[in-house]
Parts: C-alpha cells; sequence; structure tokens
C-alpha cells in the first residue's frame, strides 16, 4: 500500500510516499500528468492544491469557511480565498480579478493567482482520470497539522525555524522516522527547488493518508459538489 502526500514547489510537485512497510521515497515532478503516471496505482494522494471550484455563486467554499473556524488566528489566515473556475483561464492577474469578482464578490490576491497554473493542472488531471477521482483528495497543511495535534494549531508560522521545528517535532511524535526523512529530502534538494515548509507539508500529508487510511475526516463533513461534481472538502486525520 502507498500513501502519498503531495505539495507544490518552485521547481514542480514535491512528493513523499510512504509504505505499509514503513518504507518511503520522495522526489519531484515537474507537472501532476507525470506525477500521475507514478503513483496512479496508490491508496491514496492527498494534495495541497484546491479541488471543487465554485462556478458562479458569491461566497466562497463551505470547507474554507470551516478550516479558517477550526484553526482559529492568527493560523486561519493561511486559508486564502479559492479562485471560482471561470477565472483559472484568464490572460492575466486584472481580468482574473474582474471575472472572479463578477462571479464571487472577491477579487484575487497575487497569491492566489501564482497558484493558478497548478490548480489547472489538478483540474485537468481529474477530469481526464476517473480513478483520479477516487484517489486525490484536497487538504491544506495547517488543517493537518491541527488535527495530528488533537485539535491544537500550531503556535509559529512554519517559514520560521521554530515553526519547522514545532512541526517536525509533532510529525516524529506521530509517526518516528520523520525528522530523518525530513533531513534527506531536504540534503537531496536545494531550498531554490524545495523549501523546507514544502517537505514538512507534503510529509504531513503522507502520514495523515497512512494514518487516516480508514478514517479521514471531512469538512465539511458532507462536502458540496461543483458543477463538474468534484468535492469541496478539505480532508484530515482526527484521532
Amino acid at each position: 500500500m502507498n500513501f502519498v502526500g503531495v505539495d507544490g514547489c518552485r521547481s514542480g510537485w514535491f512528493w513523499v510516499c510512504l509504505t505499509e512497510s514503513r518504507a518511503w521515497d520522495a522526489n519531484v515532478e515537474r507537472d501532476l500528468a507525470h506525477l500521475w503516471a507514478r503513483w496512479q496505482r496508490a491508496d491514496v494522494i492527498l494534495i495541497d492544491i484546491p479541488i471543487g471550484l465554485l462556478e458562479s455563486r458569491h461566497g466562497e467554499r463551505l470547507c474554507d469557511r470551516e478550516a479558517r473556524r477550526v484553526l482559529g488566528r492568527p493560523r486561519s489566515s493561511s486559508v486564502f480565498p479559492v479562485p471560482c473556475r471561470p477565472a483559472l483561464y484568464a490572460r492575466g492577474y486584472a481580468e482574473a480579478c474582474r471575472i472572479n469578482e463578477r462571479h464571487t464578490g472577491r477579487r484575487l490576491s497575487r497569491q492566489t493567482w501564482n497558484i493558478a497554473g497548478k490548480i489547472r493542472e489538478a483540474e485537468e488531471l481529474l477530469r481526464s482520470s476517473p480513478r483520479a477521482r477516487h484517489v486525490v483528495r484536497e487538504i491544506h497543511p495547517e488543517v493537518l497539522f491541527w488535527a495530528l495535534n488533537r485539535g491544537r494549531s500550531m503556535v509559529h508560522n512554519k517559514r520560521t525555524e521554530r515553526g519547522f521545528e514545532e512541526r517536525l517535532q509533532l510529525l516524529e511524535r506521530r509517526y518516528p522516522g520523520s525528522r530523518g526523512i525530513a533531513a534527506s529530502a531536504l540534503d537531496k534538494f536545494t531550498r531554490k527547488a524545495v523549501r523546507r515548509d514544502d517537505v514538512v507539508d507534503a510529509l504531513a500529508a503522507a502520514i495523515t493518508g497512512k494514518l487516516g487510511r480508514e478514517s479521514l475526516w471531512s469538512f465539511p463533513e458532507h462536502p458540496e459538489r461543483d458543477a463538474i461534481g468534484l468535492p469541496m472538502e478539505i480532508v484530515c486525520y482526527r484521532r
């Protein structure tokens, strides 16, 4: 059995795979098509990217509102509004902002627009593969850490030394050997290719997939579906 956690990085998509026998692997794929070609037989792939998207309804996804609620401040600020589907295919940031405001009542942040290409990759994969719809599920790293920490959000920002160590200590407690996995992955790649938080986020997703293979929890408990049938959900492990 293979449990894969994925996070977008500067060089593409960083992934960690954990197996039933406690073996592991980690690498980078330049796009989701290549990642799927490698891991399409995985039991679960948990990925930090929005999947189910709004079309033309004002407001935002219920899963994002619930994630902010459980995280509380200041970690709630890490859950940023997701673009509507039409905005993803705009020709530039200004046009995307106009489209998103017309459809949802909100403009887009630069941060959101900068990952639009990765959101499109996920959309194209899920449109093209029925199996991917069953295997690939959306996570948010701070929700994963909140759940692994038994309902307590992380104290420090993940980009700081304290934040990195806080998250790594939690992963080591929940899955002994995590520190060694992270160290090996960080030795393998430069920080220009893969940042420290990319590693701990993807590792948290892989651990969540393995620990929660029979009991992944969804925010909301009964997800809405978007116009093409994709769930608007954020999953985590709650035990």
